[in-house]
Parts: C-alpha cells; sequence; structure tokens
C-alpha cells in the first residue's frame, strides 16, 4: 500500500547533463522527499527518462503539478504525475478466450491489481461467461461484424469516455480495431497475444507452429497502434516445448504464459513503470 501523499513522477526530455539534479532540488525545495528513483538514457534516441516516488504530505496534486510544469518547460519535459492512491480505471474487451479475463478478475478480487474495473466489453452474450463471478462489473455485450464494425465501435468508445476509463485491456479481444480507435487509444491500449506474430499469423497459430516443429512458444504483450500487432513492446515470456507436445499441448502452454505476461504487464503499468520510446519502451521494473 502507498503511504499518505505519495506520488509518481513520470518524464522524457532530450538527454543532457544535470537533468537528475535538476529534478531532486526542485522536488527537494518544494518539500518533497525521494523514497525511489530511476533513470536511463537512451543513447540511440538521445532522449532521458525518469521515474520518482516523493512524499509530500503539504501539497496537493494540482499544486505540485503546477509547480513541475513550470520547471519542466526549460528542460522540454513529457511528464505526469499522479498521487499513488488514484485508483486507473480498466476497461477489459475479450472474446470466447476468456482465460486472461478470468485471471485479472481473481487478481483484482484479491488486491494484485490495484485498479478499478470500469466495465466489460464482450463481442459475445454473458452467457459465455457463466462460470466467471461477474458481480457488480458493468457488462457490455457489442456483437459485431463485417456490417456493424463502425456501430459497434462508436458505441464502445461512447463507453470509454462515459466510464471515465483510463486504460482498455484486450484480453484475448479477437477483434481488430480501426485505425482511427486505436489512434484514439494511443499509450491507453495493450494486448496480448502469442509470440509467433509475425511469424505465424493467421488463423489456428499453434497448429502452424506445431507443423514447423518450433522449440519455444510464448506470448507479448504490447501497446496497440494502428499497425496490426506491431505497436511497442511491453512484456514477453516464453516456454521450451519438445517434439512429443501436441497441438492442444501448446495451447495449453500458451494460455498460462498469456496470463501471466498480461498480469505481469498490468501492474507494471498501474505503477507508472512503463515509458513510450518511439516504437519501443522503456520499463522500470522495481
Amino acid at each position: 500500500m502507498s503511504a499518505p501523499g505519495q506520488f509518481v513522477l513520470t518524464l522524457s526530455c532530450p538527454d543532457r547533463a544535470g537533468i537528475v539534479a535538476a529534478v531532486s532540488n526542485h522536488l527537494a525545495a518544494q518539500g518533497g522527499n525521494i523514497i525511489e528513483a530511476q533513470q536511463f538514457g537512451d543513447a540511440e534516441t538521445g532522449r532521458f527518462f525518469m521515474r520518482l516516488v516523493f512524499e509530500d504530505t503539504e501539497r496537493s496534486l494540482s499544486a505540485l503539478s503546477s509547480a513541475f510544469d513550470a520547471f519542466a518547460r526549460q528542460f522540454a519535459m513529457q511528464w505526469a504525475l499522479r498521487d499513488r492512491h488514484q485508483r486507473r480505471r480498466v476497461m477489459l474487451l475479450v472474446s470466447k478466450f476468456d482465460h486472461c479475463l478470468a485471471d485479472i478478475l481473481y487478481r483484482w478480487r484479491i488486491g494484485e491489481l490495484p485498479m478499478d474495473i470500469a466495465g466489460i466489453v464482450a463481442n459475445h452474450p454473458r452467457d459465455t461467461y457463466r462460470h466467471l463471478d461477474l458481480d457488480g462489473i458493468a457488462f457490455h455485450h457489442l456483437p459485431v461484424d463485417r456490417d456493424s464494425r463502425d456501430g459497434q465501435e462508436a458505441a464502445l468508445w461512447q463507453l470509454i469516455e462515459q466510464s471515465g476509463t483510463d486504460l482498455v485491456v484486450l484480453a484475448r479481444y479477437m477483434q481488430i480495431l480501426s485505425n482511427d480507435l486505436a489512434r484514439k487509444l494511443a499509450g491507453h491500449c495493450i494486448n496480448i497475444h502469442h509470440s509467433f506474430l509475425p511469424g505465424f499469423k493467421g488463423a489456428r497459430p499453434y497448429h502452424q507452429a506445431h507443423r514447423r516443429g518450433v522449440k519455444l512458444i510464448g506470448a507479448t504483450a504490447h501497446f496497440v497502434t494502428a499497425e496490426l500487432d506491431e505497436g511497442p513492446i511491453i512484456e514477453q515470456d516464453i516456454e521450451r516445448v519438445t517434439h512429443a507436445d501436441t497441438p492442444d499441448d501448446l495451447i495449453r502452454i500458451g494460455r498460462d504464459i498469456e496470463r501471466r505476461v498480461l498480469a505481469r504487464t498490468l501492474r507494471l503499468y498501474l505503477d507508472d513503470r512503463v515509458l513510450l520510446n518511439g516504437a519501443k519502451t522503456v520499463v522500470f521494473h522495481s
């Protein structure tokens, strides 16, 4: 649990000497006490990234933000400041495969994922998930086909706006978002898929992989962009398989990897540990 008056500051800017000292001195002058700090300078892009956790029992979030905004301009910083007590609102999108949804709901209920669920949106009826405990969670059935996609996405976007959603999670949502919706959700939408992409695109990827005799399978969590499955990667994991594993074995193993990769990604995002760096990410692990 975070302590009273605890804030998380994340920033990126063109790299130059003295940034760490300047930020630290600014926060100290405002009465802030830094309790955690991580930074990274990317030599390839020439950008600097930083994540700070600090305590300030005297000033409000708005006062701290106002003071930091004036300071940040001299470094051309892109930055965000959040009260750690403020829980993000997360909307979960799902299709028929519900293993990731089930895992997220369990981890949320035991307090492992500090967030509020803004709602569940599915392109299958609620009865599809009758074995899951959805009590108290807004459930929206938004079926979609080739002819209804525009209207379905308009309804989805309305739900996102009306619910105050901060993050959309595609928890094995087997529909491709339009370029327009992907752009609207840039930096605020996460997808999970098997790591075979782009090597094994299309239907039945585990069967394709089995026919090719792969020795490693995995899963990847990434930000959604207009380019299908090409968004900045946040987290990945793999497991070794053998010639004796059947396609059903690969599916079972893959489900387990997908669950844990998505859970790790959510924890990282909710704790402000993921910063965009062009087509990549900077991830500050604890």
